[in-house]
């Protein structure tokens, strides 16, 4: 991820946002526009990552998020991983992390250790035929493909 994505500043709508959270909720434009632009690099990282046998690399490549202020501000499932050994790295240290990473994730996956993180596929159907309560009712399955 190379900088922080920042909206485009100058926008009517995103002006007449910053004003409102202002007026009514005494939020600065600048932790409106940190919060925005953290939520949207979260999101890309989640795209790295779909399912629980997915793994990934993201690299951070700003210095920005070296600042505790801004890492603080990334979801939990991130910062777990950004330990101080990781932070500010140089690129050849950089790439031994990750060369190290590949050959550990590009081993053969150990199945009786899957099968204890995945649903199995009994499990799966039944939820599936299972009519969606309040707390789910967000979450899309196969029979609900609302949003």
């Amino acid at each position: 991820m190379f900088g922080i994505p920042f909206q485009y500043t100058l926008s009517h709508v995103l002006r007449a946002r910053l004003e409102y959270l202002q007026t009514h909720y005494q939020i600065r434009e600048q932790d409106f526009l940190n919060f925005d632009a953290l939520r949207q690099a979260s999101q890309c990282f989640g795209r790295v990552i779909r399912s629980k046998t997915d793994y990934g690399l993201m690299i951070m490549a700003d210095s920005r998020y070296n600042r505790a202020d801004k890492r603080s501000k990334l979801p939990k499932w991130i910062q777990q991983f950004l330990h101080d050994g990781y932070l500010n790295l140089s690129t050849d240290t950089a790439l031994q992390h990750v060369r190290q990473f590949l050959r550990l994730m590009g081993q053969p996956i150990d199945q009786e250790a899957l099968q204890s993180v995945l649903l199995p596929l009994k499990d799966i159907e039944s939820l599936a035929a299972t009519p969606p309560t309040e707390e789910s009712s967000g979450m899309l399955t196969e029979g609900n493909t609302s949003v």
